[in-house]
């Protein structure tokens, strides 16, 4: 037979742990949208990086020099790098705002288990006292 102060310990601890595994299933997406904002960039600049090969191959190809022989691969660079980018910053934004709001909801739920903890040693204490 448990004691009211155990019953009461039980609780909290059931409450703890109730706390945790919310935690652990809110955050679970978010690091797979971190990895995506902290790649995306790199994918872009990879692609720069082949759009401006592929420049400088058409050009020496077409054994021509000039801002014409070169379009092609400047403007598949520039496309690349702002589509690393469009990927990137609202995936970093999103991240940042989740983790944030994440923080804020632990912070409510463990004020919520300390005000109930509180509530139930005190209840625990005006029983005692009968």
């Amino acid at each position: 037979m448990r004691t009211s102060g155990q019953t009461v310990e039980v609780a909290v601890r059931s409450m703890e742990c109730s706390v945790k595994r919310t935690h652990g299933q809110l955050k679970k997406g978010l690091s797979g949208l971190a990895t995506i904002g902290a790649t995306a960039p790199f994918v872009g600049l990879f692609g720069t990086v082949l759009g401006i090969i592929n420049a400088f191959r058409s050009s020496s190809i077409e054994k021509a020099s000039g801002i014409a022989t070169a379009a092609g691969g400047i403007s598949e660079a520039l496309v690349t790098t702002g589509l690393g980018l469009l990927v990137a910053v609202p995936s970093v934004w999103a991240y940042n705002y989740l983790s944030n709001r994440l923080e804020l909801f632990d912070m409510e739920m463990n004020n919520s288990v300390e005000d109930v903890s509180a509530y139930l040693a005190e209840f625990q204490e005006v029983q005692s006292n009968r």
